[in-house]
């Protein structure tokens, strides 16, 4: 029974880890994202119409990766039972 828990125990906190890392890991890379295009935003201003749209697809999709990882970390900590 205590091993049950503590596999119980350890799926849930491997799960928060993974939320976690998720929601780092996509913070970091929109950062970037961010700069770098109002970077080249600042040195080609006439470019900025493509930039904006390439960063907002490219965010978009960092963002859908960060959500897929949080699904799974949820259905991690909810699908372990006793």
């Amino acid at each position: 029974m205590l091993t049950v828990l503590l596999d119980i125990y350890l799926a849930v906190m491997g799960a928060g880890i993974g939320a976690g890392l998720a929601a780092i890991g996509a913070g970091i890379g929109i950062g970037k994202i961010g700069g770098s295009a109002m970077e080249g935003m600042a040195r080609q201003p006439e470019a900025s119409g493509k930039i904006q749209n390439a960063m907002l697809i490219i965010a978009a999709l960092i963002e859908v990766a960060a959500l897929f990882a949080l699904v799974i970390a949820f259905i991690v900590a909810t699908n372990s039972k006793v």
